[in-house]
């Protein structure tokens, strides 16, 4: 039996993102996956429900602690150490330095050391991102050196890390997302007006999911809209989850375009992940045209749900979408335009999509990631550790 810790400190706080949904996801399948090793999972409390449960070998150990450097840093190690864990797994980027046992570090990208997307970061992303960014820039170089193993989220993101860190092959492995269950076309139609009444949801629209920091991307999904809505006189409109009313002012004025699309977009704040797959069957496309994403996992939670995607054809999104996704150059407001007409305009491709979308899915579940991280975690039993 071993004695697993995993770091997941942002586990319980209300709004959890792409990273904490990860961890969660990883959690609560190692739980199903396996009852023989001693799992202690390191939170930071916070306002959040309880999104897990305790079980036999699975136990929730809440570290208070500051900023999430001196967390981390700090006090995480000295939790590590009491609970006597053979083995840490870090799982959002970082990890201390001085922790004595083997480390595992999930690197889900190495976008912060690229050099387009740090001049991007200076500019108009939020003191948050750049504080998290300049941690991030400061620390990884010396975790990647310390970790016994390192996972990444696509095999393109293993190559950019192995380049940029010249690795052995054999240091990093691709574990790749998956789509929660709770994703998919079956949503009741009850659940589904609930959701657009709780939402302000419109008859039609378009879904983004908007973002301040500047490789989502969401200034050009603005512009190719109001494009659509100059040559197309129909009543859809775009929602738009994460953004809220003052960042979307801000923004719209910075495009010039605070006076044409203000009564165009609804914002829904954020939206629950038990929400969210009633948002995705609602709505008639979802436009993820990222700059740069390490896996992407709400393109695979659109297909899940019956909805047809228009992604980027840069980073890992053609890996993650393969065939099933409309492809655009990011960087032109034209393509995505384009896009947005072929799938408005042409039903039987729309339809094709969808279906290649539903296939393409299955590919990507939790339960097989959860199976090939235990795998790496078995690696470092005890009669390898002494080895180490």
């Amino acid at each position: 039996m071993m004695r697993i810790g995993i770091e997941a400190q942002r586990l319980f706080r209300p709004h959890k993102h792409g990273m904490d949904r990860v961890a969660l996801e990883l959690i609560k399948n190692l739980q199903v996956l396996d009852k023989e090793n001693q799992y202690f999972i390191f939170v930071k409390p916070d306002e959040g429900n309880t999104v897990i449960e305790e079980t036999e070998n699975f136990k929730i150990v809440e570290v208070e602690g500051g900023s999430y450097p001196i967390w981390e840093q700090v006090k995480l190690p000295k939790m590590v150490k009491s609970y006597n864990c053979d083995v840490l797994h870090c799982t959002s980027n970082t990890a201390p330095l001085n922790v004595k046992i083997p480390l595992i570090t999930t690197l889900h990208d190495v976008i912060f050391k690229e050099s387009t997307i740090q001049k991007q970061l200076t500019s108009s992303a939020s003191w948050y991102q750049k504080i998290g960014n300049l941690y991030r820039r400061l620390i990884v170089d010396a975790v990647v050196k310390r970790s016994h193993q390192l996972i990444t989220v696509s095999n393109y993101e293993k190559h950019n890390i192995s380049n940029v860190y010249r690795l052995d092959d054999s240091k990093i492995q691709t574990v790749h997302n998956g789509v929660n269950r709770n994703f998919t076309s079956e949503i009741s139609e009850a659940k589904k007006e609930m959701v657009r009444e709780k939402y302000n949801l419109p008859k039609q629209f378009l879904l983004h999911i908007g973002n301040t920091e500047p490789r989502k991307n969401t200034a050009r999904v603005l512009k190719a809209f109001n494009k659509y809505n100059n040559n197309f006189s129909d009543e859809v409109k775009l929602v738009l989850i994460g953004l809220n009313e003052s960042k979307l002012k801000s923004l719209l004025k910075d495009i010039g375009l605070e006076k044409e699309l203000a009564k165009k977009i609804v914002l829904t704040g954020y939206v629950s992940d038990e929400d969210l797959p009633a948002v995705f069957n609602l709505s008639e496309m979802f436009l993820f045209p990222s700059l740069r994403e390490g896996f992407g996992i709400p393109i695979i939670e659109a297909m899940a749900c019956g909805v047809p995607v228009i992604t980027s054809n840069t980073s890992s999104m053609p890996e993650v979408a393969s065939d099933a996704a409309l492809f655009v150059d990011p960087n032109r407001v034209g393509s995505i335009f384009e896009a947005i007409v072929k799938l408005r305009l042409d039903r039987e491709f729309r339809d094709k999509l969808i279906s290649k979308g539903l296939e393409r899915h299955k590919l990507f579940s939790w339960e097989n990631a959860a199976k090939k991280v235990l795998n790496i975690y078995q690696q470092f039993n005890h009669k390898n550790i002494q080895k180490l």
